[in-house]
This record gives C-alpha cells, structure tokens and sequence, in this order.
C-alpha cells in the first residue's frame, strides 16, 4: 500500500525513489536529476541522509526532499582488543587510551616539581615521600610509554596495506567469501542500509535510482525485498566515478578493497546503469561484465531557467572585495588534496595581482584552512577568499564575473576519464580554462582552444598557462560564440531526456503521450 498523503500514482507516470549518501544541499547531479524528473511527469522521492535522530523535508522543485537519520555504529569499530592482544600485546585499546594516560603521567610529574619548590617541603620526612612519588612516576611515565608506542606501532600497521598482516587478512577474507567479504572488512556498508530501508520500503517505488556505490546496494537489497512481495521495481544504478580508479578516502589497508567487492557484487542488480562519461561506461562493462553499456548524463549545468528566479545572486567579485579590474581565478568545487589547490596559492607571489577565490562545499574545513595558513606564510592572505556553495541553478552566472576558472586536479586513474561538472560550469559562464593535463579535460581543452593545458603539480606550467589566458582572454572566451554547437549538448536540459529515456524504457507504460495523442 502507497504511503498516505502522497501522491496517487495514476496522476504521475510513476514513483521514483532516488538515493543519495549526502545531504543533498551540496550534490548538484541529484538535485537537478530530481527536479528534472519531477518536471518530465515522475513523483520523485529523493532520500539523503542526516547526522541526528530527526528526519527532514522540503520540496526541491517538484520532488520531495526527505533526510533520513543515520547513526555510524558499525562503522566505527570498537577497542578490538582481541586482536592487538595478538598483534602488540602492550598496546592500549584505542589510541584515546594512549593519549589520555600519556597526559595522565606528564601532570603528575609536573605537580611533583611543583611541589618539590613549595614552602614547607624541606624536611627529611617530605624529602622521603616526594623521592618516592617521583621514583614511581618516572616508572609509571616509562610504563606508559612502551605502551603507547605499541598503540602507535599498531595504527601504523592497521593502516599500512603492506604490512603483513594486513596482506595476510585481506588474502583470507577475499578467498574465502569473494565479493561478500565486504561484510567482514567492512560492516559499516550496513549502517547505509539500516538508515534507509524502512523508508524505502514505505514509498513503494517503480524506480530505484541509486546514486554511486554505497547507494547501489541498499537500492538492491530494497528491490528484492519489494519483489519477495510480489511488486516489481526497477533498479538504475547512476555511476559517477570508476571506483577501483580513486584514491581511497579513509585511511587503513580495508575500505577500498571492500567497497570495491560491495560494487562488484550488486553491479549485476542494477535494470540500466547511467554514468558520466563514454569513457567510463566501456570500463563499467569491462570490469563487471554489464549486459548493455550504460547511457551517458554528463555532469553539466542547467541553463534554461533564468538563475534569478530562484533567489538573489550574490556578487563573486562583491564577496572578494576586489573591482571589476582585478584579475580573479576561481575554482569550484571539493577541496581534498587530490584536487590540487595548493598550485594556486603557491604560484599567487609569481601571479601579480591576481585573486584566487575558491568556492568550497565547507569554507571552514580542514584543507581550506591549510590553505589559508599557506597563503599567510607567503604573504597573500589577503588575495585569497574563501567563498560557499551557491544554489545549483546559480553558479553560472556566479562563476561568470572570475577571469578564468582553475582545474588543476591531480593524476589519478578516475581524474583521466570524464569531463567534470566544473568544466561545464565554467564553459557555460564563458570562462577561460586553465586545466592539469588530465587525458579528457586536457583533451577537450587543446581541441577546443577553450583554455590553457598545464603539466599537473608544475608550477612553472601553471604560471605559464594562468599568464596565457590573461594575456588575452577574449580569444579563448571567442570559442563559445564560435561554437554554440558545444554549449547546447553541455547543458542539463539535454541529459535530462537521456535520463528520462532511461527511464520510460524500464517503465513502457510510463512513456509520455505523443503531442497528437495529447
């Protein structure tokens, strides 16, 4: 039975359930993926996922929004005492432990110096009791250190994917189970499926549309589940990266090799697989054996609607505080360090004048702060700006007031394979491209004449190409009023046929009338 207060299927051309392993408010793709589908004549449900125990909602165009709860317990292991007790048998159970009885020891050595030098403490019997004290926190401080050295050793070797052990344990587990090892290296994958599967199961989907890996299997298991009943449900599998191609996200020897099994042994589940690249699709065939090759939705920008609608645009160059003379290099998107930012604050005292303004998912993270400390130290805090995401159907003409846009990602097999939302975002706002030497990027770049092609991680290069595209950038913005051919297959409105192509071909029935029928 439907869930109450929705929608009555017979007034939509059927109920689309799309997940997501984030909170929606910084994934572009999902977002215009829902609001697409919702406006083609699909009821879209888009599940993603909240730290805390309460549920959101809201309305994202005609979709429905809905932010599950989901706990990290099996995701995070707990002492494992049993096997340091084999590995290091002196280590402490976590290094918390460590670091806690490590400060434990330091102030109490320090109060007994302390004390040593208060009035009053001078008498034999005194100098007996402090002698004691001390000779027992120096035992105490050498106790502890052979133990948290251990504790040390044992992360190190946790996460070192050479180490033998790990080698060892890795070896077994994959002989023994294959593609369900995961379960093993892994058990966090079912914290996914914990979060999502009642609600899943409550809105009695036609479609399941799982978005990248960890969603691909809680869209699996749901699917059996709903055909164990006796309803038929279609599963698409939206693949964004080439798993095995990424540099792991987590530390430690595990995590990779299981979420690559926990692929393997879903991918085969999926009805129809989309991805973002040609390029990709042939390697999704190749390494899991898909019966047809996926349909290609590229990663680009919706354009028809006008941006203002939703909202006032803020002012890139308002925001950085700098006049419409200054030269801006903006960069939009995830700001790991695979993603080679630190090229464009290292090169700013060679780049004289020039702004860097960086448009980040989090503006007080981790890395964005590293960065900013680096921009201290060689003396350009102060052409640095640090700016947050702006609504998707925004970012064009936000990007648009910047001189050119950086892509100055980092060799890594995944890198090579696509041309990446930012890309499209930047062709769209007319932006010179100054871009890694990534194969399809790079390739694109050189073909079009859009841009400017560096050695990635050069920073000579990178000073060269940056200086190329200020020099004159009319002749690379020229490109886009010679090829408009280029700029309307980059578009969303575009991919959003393909997408719902896909799915009219899983759902015959749901195929819209013909203008003549209408």
């Amino acid at each position: 039975m439907r869930t109450v207060g929705e929608s009555d299927p017979g007034e939509s051309r059927g109920r689309v359930v799309m997940l997501v392993d984030n909170g929606v408010d910084k994934d572009s793709r999902v977002q215009k993926a829902a609001t697409s589908i919702a406006a083609a004549g699909w009821e879209v449900h888009l599940l993603g996922c909240v730290r805390g125990r309460r549920r959101q909602t809201w309305r994202l165009g005609g979709a429905r929004v809905l932010l599950v709860p989901r706990q990290e317990i099996l995701s995070r292991p707990r002492a494992r005492v049993w096997r340091s007790t084999l590995r290091r048998p002196l280590a402490y159970p976590h290094t918390e432990v460590a670091a806690y009885r490590r400060r434990l020891v330091q102030s109490r050595r320090a109060d007994i110096a302390a004390t040593r030098l208060a009035p009053g403490f001078d008498g034999p019997v005194w100098k007996a009791w402090l002698w004691a004290r001390r000779i027992s926190a120096k035992t105490q401080q050498s106790w502890v250190a052979l133990r948290a050295h251990q504790t040390d050793s044992l992360t190190r070797a946790r996460t070192d994917a050479n180490s033998p052990v790990e080698r060892l344990t890795l070896a077994f587990w994959r002989k023994l189970l294959g593609d369900r090892a995961w379960r093993v290296l892994d058990r966090g994958l079912w914290d996914w499926d914990t979060a999502y599967r009642a609600t899943v199961d409550e809105l009695e989907p036609d479609i399941i549309h799982a978005n990248d890996f960890r969603m691909l299997g809680v869209g699996a298991r749901a699917v059996r589940r709903a055909r164990a009943r006796g309803r038929e449900v279609k599963l698409v599998w939206d693949a964004h990266e080439f798993l095995p191609g990424i540099r792991p996200w987590h530390d430690g020897a595990r995590w990779h090799p299981a979420v690559c099994a926990y692929e393997r042994e879903y991918a085969g589940a999926a009805d129809a697989v989309v991805t973002v690249s040609a390029a990709l699709a042939d390697m999704l065939v190749e390494h899991h054996g898909l019966r047809h090759k996926p349909a290609v939705v590229l990663n680009a920008p919706l354009i028809g609607e006008d941006p203002a609608a939703s909202g006032f645009i803020p002012d890139l160059r308002e925001l950085c505080g700098v006049d419409a003379g200054t030269p801006i290099a903006v960069y939009s998107g995830g700001a790991s360090e695979p993603r080679g930012l630190t090229i464009m604050i290292e090169t700013l005292p060679r780049l004289a004048g020039l702004h860097v303004a960086l448009v980040v998912p989090v503006p007080g993270g981790s890395e964005a702060k590293r960065l900013l400390q680096r921009a201290d130290e060689l003396g350009v805090r102060d052409r640095v700006h640090i700016l947050p995401y702006v609504p998707f159907d925004q970012v064009v003409p936000f990007l648009a007031a910047a001189d050119f846009g950086a892509i100055p990602i980092h060799h890594w097999p995944n890198h090579e394979i696509a041309l990446i939302t930012k890309f499209f975002e930047y062709s769209h706002a007319r932006l010179p491209i100054v871009v890694s030497d990534v194969k399809a990027m790079s390739e694109m770049v050189r073909g079009t004449g859009q841009g400017e092609v560096f050695r990635a991680e050069d920073e000579d290069d990178y000073v060269r190409a940056a200086e190329a595209v200020l020099s004159d950038p009319e002749r690379y913005r020229a490109v886009y009023d010679a090829r408009p051919d280029l700029l309307r297959a980059w578009t969303w409105e575009a991919q959003a046929e393909i997408l719902d192509g896909v799915y009219t071909e899983l759902l015959p029935t749901a195929a819209r009338p013909s203008p003549r029928a209408a």
